[in-house]
């Protein structure tokens, strides 16, 4: 049962994504904490962590030193085929965490094709611009996922 107060924080949700997608089509905007201001300014409340979450529903990329909107005739970035040329190397550190290195701006493309992939293996992902970090429940689902990236990357 959904209470009138989730249904409040959906709305806003929405609406925040909504002036967000405004904010990054209108300026260029390179930092979240810049896009949280804007936000702010627009009259949506936001925390660093609710713009990284919209990010990347909506798909936002960063290009060079901006975020920039998916291009409906840009090829969807959502296979591994797509992506695996962006990786450099992968690495784990320790038993919970898998490193991935890819080239300068292309950490959350590649984040974003590992999220929607649903891999039971991976617990979660958290990328910068040219790292990720994975997290897994333990070393054995960190082998199976290391070896998953292996074939499904081709690094």
């Amino acid at each position: 049962m959904h209470t009138h107060a989730q249904n409040n924080g959906a709305h806003a949700a929405a609406a925040r994504r909504e002036a967000l997608r405004r904010i990054i089509s209108r300026s260029p905007v390179g930092r979240q904490e810049d896009l949280v201001r804007l936000l702010d300014r627009a009259g949506h409340h936001a925390t660093q962590s609710s713009v990284s979450r919209d990010l990347r529903e909506l798909g936002v990329a960063k290009q060079g030193d901006r975020y920039v909107l998916p291009d409906e005739s840009a090829p969807v970035l959502d296979n591994f085929a797509v992506v695996a040329a962006f990786v450099r190397d992968l690495k784990a550190a320790g038993p919970c965490l898998t490193v991935i290195r890819t080239t300068a701006g292309a950490a959350q493309s590649v984040a974003i094709v590992l999220d929607r992939a649903q891999w039971p293996e991976i617990v979660g992902t958290l990328s910068g611009d040219d790292t990720i970090f994975v997290a897994t429940q333990g070393a054995a689902t960190q082998r199976r996922l290391i070896a998953r990236l292996h074939q499904e990357l081709r690094v």
